[in-house]
C-alpha cells in the first residue's frame, strides 16, 4: 500500500507540475486579412495582443523595446501577427535572405506543439528581410551531456507556409499564415488542442520576449514543448491535400580512379538523365503519408570533412529531406550518438558513397492515443552492398502524466542475397516528479551472422536517472551494456561488449541583473567503461568543467578532464601513426569562447592542450563569421591539431579548413558555395548549390562537386588533379490536386 501510494504522489506531482489552463484563441474572418505584414485591418484590431515576458537576458526585466504579438486563426489557416517596434532602426539584424539559414538575426517566432504531446513541436520564424525559416523541435527541448533524449532541432525540415514582413522609421512588422494541412493535429470532437508558444528575439541586445512566462530555468525553454501554453481552436478541420511533386535532373559527372593494377589512374565520363516523383498526402489530420519513386538527393550539402582522433567511427547527422519530417517519433538512442535506427544507413554504404534509392513509403502521425512511424525503402545493388529492403515500425504512447512516454521499435534490413538483420526495442521515459526522469531502453538484434543466439549478448539496455534543470543542482546518471553480438544493421554504435557507468553532477546559477554574466554553470563528470568478457577497464573519463553565459550572447566554457585508454589493438592515426597496445593515462584541458551573435563580425576560439597517449597534442580552431549585408555572409572554419610521439619519433599535423559563401540576391535566388581541405586526406572539395526557389515546392537546383588531389609531386605514379567532378540540375514542381 505505502508503495502505491508513493507512486500515486509522483504521478500527480509530474502532473501538477505541467498542467496548464487551456487559453481559447480568437477566430477571424481570413478573407479580411491580407499577408502584407502590417496587420493593419479591421479585423487584427479586434484581437488582443498576448502578454509578453522577458524571458533573457534577465527573466522578467523590463523590455528594451516594445512588442505586439497577436494570433487568431479561421477555417483553414493558423495567423500571426507581429509589432516589433525598435528605437533606431541601426539596431535591427536581418542578416540573411537565405532560407532556413539562421545567423545571428533578429527572430519573430511561433512554435506549436500540434499533438500537445509536450515533446515535439513545429517552429516557424522569419527575421525583418522577410526570410523564413522552419524547423522541428523534437526530445523536449532536451540535448548534449549525454541527454538520453539525443537531438533537439533539426533544421532540415520543411512545410508549406507563408509570411510577409515590411520595415520602416518604426521597426519591422511580419504577419505569418501557416496552413492546417502543414501542421497536423488531433481532434477531439469540434475542438483541436494544441501547446503554443511565440517569441521577439532582439539580436543585439540578446532580448527574448515570450508568451507564456517561461522560467529560463528550463533549457530551450521558449521552444519547450512540455513549457508551451495550451491553446484551442473550435469547429477546425485539416485540409488534406494530394502533393504531387515530380522532377526531373541530369548532369555530367568524370572519374578518375586507379586500375585493377594500381599501375595508372582511368579516366571515365558518365551522364546522368533522371525522373522521379515524391508524394505527400494527410491520411488524415494527424497522420501524413509520403511515398517517393526513385529518390534523388542531388541538392543535399556536402559533409563536413573531419579527422578521427578517437578509436570509434565518426558521426554525421542526416540532412536529407525525406527523413525530416517529425523523426524525432524514429529516435531511439542508447548513447549520446549511438541509436538502434540511424537513417543514413538508407541509401549510403559504409563510406557514404551513394547508393541509388528505387523508392520507399513513410508515415508519420498518430492514430488515436498512440505515436506512429512507419518507414520501408527500397534500394539497388552497388559495388559494395546488395539490392536491400530497409523497414521500420515505432510506436509509443504517453503514459502516467502528459510527459512521460513507452514504446518500441522494430527495424529490419533484408538484403537480395538472402541477408537479414533485425532490431527490435522497447523504451519508457517517466517524469518521476517535477524535474526528474528515469529513463529506460532495452534493445536487441538477430541476424543471418549469428549462428548462435544469445539473448543477453545480443541485447543492449541502458536506465537513466536525470534531472533537468538550468537552475539550481542537476545530475545526469546511469548505466549502459551492450552485448558483443548487438549489432544493429540500421543503426550506429560506437562500440560493443561493454558495460558504461555515468555520472554528471552541476549546478547552474543565474547571476544578479546587474552582473554582465547570465548565468555560470559548474560541473563535475565521470565515465567507466569495463569489457564484459574478463571485467577489465576499458576507458575511463572524469573532469570538471565550468560553462558562462554573458547577457550580451558571448559565452565561455574551460574543461579539464582525465582519461584512461586500454588498447589491446594497435590505434591507427594518420601518416602511418599508431600507438601501441597498453594502458595509457593522459589529461587535458580544453577551453572555448564564442562572441556575441548580434555583431555582424563575429567569431569562436577553441583550443587545448593535453598528454595523449603516450604523446602529446595541441588542437587549436576558430571560425570567424562576417554577414557583410544580407545578400551576402562569409565564414570560415580553421582546425589544426598537432599529435607528437617523441619515444617513438613520429606524429603527424591534422589540418582542416572550411569556407562557405551564402549569397542571397532575394529570398528566391541563393548561391551556397561550400570549399574545404584537408591535409590527412590531401584533397579539396566543393560543393556549389545554386537555387531558384519559383514558389514553395517548386524549385530549380544546379549543383556542382569537385574534389581536387593536392599531394601529386614526389610520387612515382602521376596522380590526377580532378580526383571526381559532377554538374547536375535538378527541376521539381509540385501539384497541389
Amino acid at each position: 500500500m505505502l508503495r502505491g501510494l508513493l507512486l500515486a504522489s509522483l504521478i500527480f506531482g509530474a502532473v501538477s507540475a505541467h498542467a496548464q489552463s487551456v487559453v481559447d484563441l480568437p477566430r477571424m474572418d481570413g478573407k479580411a486579412v491580407q499577408i502584407d505584414g502590417m496587420s493593419d485591418e479591421a479585423a487584427w484590431s479586434a484581437i488582443d495582443a498576448l502578454p509578453l515576458t522577458t524571458y533573457e537576458p534577465v527573466f522578467g526585466a523590463e523590455p528594451t523595446e516594445r512588442t505586439e504579438i497577436k494570433v487568431a486563426y479561421d477555417d483553414n489557416f493558423l495567423y500571426v501577427a507581429g509589432q516589433l517596434y525598435c528605437k533606431t532602426t541601426a539596431s535591427m539584424r536581418g542578416n540573411s535572405l537565405y532560407r532556413d539559414r539562421y545567423s545571428g538575426d533578429d527572430v519573430f517566432a511561433i512554435v506549436l506543439d500540434t499533438f500537445n504531446d509536450n515533446e515535439n513541436a513545429l517552429w516557424f520564424f522569419v527575421n525583418p528581410e522577410g526570410t523564413r525559416f522552419d524547423l522541428a523541435v523534437s526530445n523536449d527541448g532536451n540535448s548534449g551531456g549525454g541527454s538520453p533524449f539525443g537531438g533537439v532541432v533539426n533544421s532540415s525540415w520543411n512545410t508549406y507556409w507563408d509570411a510577409a514582413v515590411v520595415q520602416n522609421d518604426e521597426g519591422w512588422f511580419a504577419e505569418m499564415r501557416i496552413p492546417y494541412s502543414s501542421l497536423g493535429f488531433q481532434n477531439t470532437g469540434d475542438e483541436v488542442t494544441m501547446g503554443m508558444s511565440v517569441y521577439r528575439f532582439i539580436a543585439t541586445a540578446n532580448e527574448r520576449h515570450m508568451y507564456p512566462a517561461v522560467s529560463p530555468d528550463y533549457n530551450l525553454g521558449f521552444a519547450k514543448p512540455s513549457q508551451m501554453q495550451d491553446v484551442r481552436l473550435k469547429d477546425v478541420r485539416s485540409r488534406r491535400p494530394l502533393y504531387l511533386t515530380p522532377y526531373v535532373s541530369g548532369g555530367l559527372g568524370s572519374l578518375n580512379e586507379l586500375n585493377t593494377d594500381e599501375t595508372a589512374y582511368v579516366f571515365s565520363s558518365s551522364t546522368q538523365r533522371d525522373v522521379g516523383l515524391d508524394v505527400k498526402y494527410n491520411v488524415t489530420s494527424n497522420l501524413t503519408l509520403d511515398v517517393t519513386v526513385n529518390t534523388d538527393f542531388a541538392q543535399v550539402e556536402a559533409d563536413d570533412q573531419q579527422v578521427n582522433l578517437t578509436r570509434f567511427s565518426l558521426f554525421q547527422p542526416e540532412k536529407r529531406q525525406f527523413f525530416q519530417e517529425r523523426a524525432g517519433i524514429f529516435a531511439f538512442q542508447t548513447g549520446r550518438n549511438d541509436r538502434l535506427f540511424f537513417s543514413r544507413r538508407i541509401g549510403l554504404d559504409d563510406d557514404n558513397a551513394p547508393v541509388r534509392i528505387l523508392g520507399g513509403t513513410r508515415m508519420v502521425g498518430r492514430i488515436g492515443d498512440w505515436d506512429v512511424g512507419l518507414l520501408d525503402m527500397q534500394t539497388a545493388s552497388s559495388d559494395a552492398l546488395p539490392a536491400e529492403n530497409f523497414g521500420v515500425l515505432r510506436l509509443r504512447r504517453r503514459v502516467l502524466n502528459p510527459v512521460s512516454y513507452a514504446g518500441g521499435i522494430f527495424t529490419s534490413r533484408l538484403g537480395g542475397d538472402g541477408s537479414y538483420n533485425l532490431t527490435y526495442g522497447a523504451d519508457a521515459t517517466l517524469n518521476l516528479r517535477g524535474d526528474d526522469f528515469l529513463v529506460m531502453k532495452w534493445g536487441q538484434t538477430a541476424e543471418q551472422a549469428n549462428d548462435a543466439f544469445n539473448f543477453v549478448d545480443a541485447s543492449v539496455f541502458r536506465v537513466q536517472f536525470q534531472r533537468q534543470r538550468q537552475e539550481g543542482f542537476a545530475f545526469n546518471s546511469g548505466i549502459t551494456r551492450s552485448g558483443a553480438d548487438y549489432n544493429p544493421g540500421m543503426g550506429f554504435v560506437t562500440r560493443t561488449d561493454f558495460t558504461q557507468s555515468f555520472l554528471r553532477l552541476g549546478y547552474g546559477h543565474f547571476n544578479s541583473e546587474a552582473s554582465p554574466l547570465r548565468q555560470t554553470t559548474p560541473d563535475v563528470f565521470g565515465i567507466v567503461a569495463t569489457r564484459n568478457g574478463d571485467g577489465s577497464v576499458e576507458s575511463v573519463r572524469a573532469g570538471t568543467g565550468l560553462e558562462i553565459d554573458y547577457k550580451n550572447g558571448a559565452g565561455f566554457g574551460v574543461e579539464y578532464t582525465v582519461r584512461y585508454e586500454d588498447l589491446r589493438e594497435p590505434l591507427e592515426f594518420p601518416d602511418d601513426t599508431e600507438v601501441p597496445i597498453g594502458g595509457y593515462w593522459f589529461s587535458a584541458l580544453e577551453f572555448g569562447y564564442g562572441m556575441a551573435n548580434g555583431l555582424l563580425f563575429r567569431t569562436e576560439f577553441e583550443g587545448g592542450i593535453q598528454t595523449f597517449y603516450d604523446g602529446w597534442r595541441l588542437d587549436a580552431g576558430v571560425g570567424p563569421r562576417w554577414n557583410v549585408s544580407p545578400h551576402l555572409e562569409l565564414s570560415t572554419e580553421y582546425s589544426l591539431n598537432l599529435v607528437r610521439f617523441p619515444d617513438r619519433d613520429n606524429g603527424f599535423d591534422a589540418h582542416i579548413v572550411r569556407f562557405r559563401a551564402q549569397t542571397a540576391l532575394n529570398t528566391k535566388v541563393s548561391l551556397s558555395t561550400f570549399v574545404q581541405y584537408s591535409n590527412i586526406a590531401d584533397l579539396i572539395s566543393a560543393n556549389v548549390r545554386f537555387r531558384y526557389n519559383f514558389r514553395e515546392g517548386n524549385d530549380l537546383w544546379l549543383v556542382y562537386n569537385e574534389g581536387l588531389n593536392t599531394a601529386r609531386s614526389g610520387r612515382d605514379l602521376a596522380i590526377p588533379l580532378s580526383d571526381a567532378r559532377t554538374v547536375v540540375f535538378k527541376y521539381t514542381y509540385t501539384f497541389d490536386v
